[in-house]
């Protein structure tokens, strides 16, 4: 499905930053929707929903390793078996930042590993350079 608008799927199980996150995306200054699949199963049936043409496929997904269900590692691996999905960019974001943990995500195809700051200046700092990075600076397909 062709892109109508800038959109994020966020695939994160914690409410409070789902909306710190939706938060930092709308004072940005671009106008993103931002989407939220609270788990794995969700994030996996609203993508492929989305890629058979049952909603719009999303410009970046955001995802958090450690989900309800099924995990972040599992959802990666089924974005990146699906040829229409594996165009989307995915970016890894956690509370982690083990060297196990990026090599993993990286060899799963992910193409993006950032660590969640644990203070909120940070935090919104950091999700708005990920959403600067992919909506200013790349070249996003269509």
């Amino acid at each position: 499905m062709i892109q109508q608008s800038l959109t994020i799927l966020l695939v994160e199980d914690n409410p409070a930053v789902i909306a710190l996150t939706r938060e930092t995306i709308n004072d940005g200054g671009l106008s993103i929707r931002l989407n939220a699949a609270r788990d794995g199963v969700e994030a996996v049936d609203l993508l492929k929903a989305a890629r058979d043409g049952r909603g719009d496929l999303p410009s970046l997904i955001i995802l958090d390793l450690n989900l309800p269900l099924k995990d972040g590692r599992e959802v990666l691996e089924d974005i990146k078996a699906d040829p229409e999905l594996r165009k989307i960019p995915v970016v890894v974001f956690t509370t982690s930042n083990t060297p196990e943990d990026v090599a993993d995500v990286y060899g799963r195809y992910a193409n993006s590993f950032v660590t969640k700051p644990v203070d909120l200046e940070h935090y919104a700092a950091t999700v708005k350079s990920i959403s600067d990075y992919w909506f200013n600076t790349v070249t996003l397909p269509a």
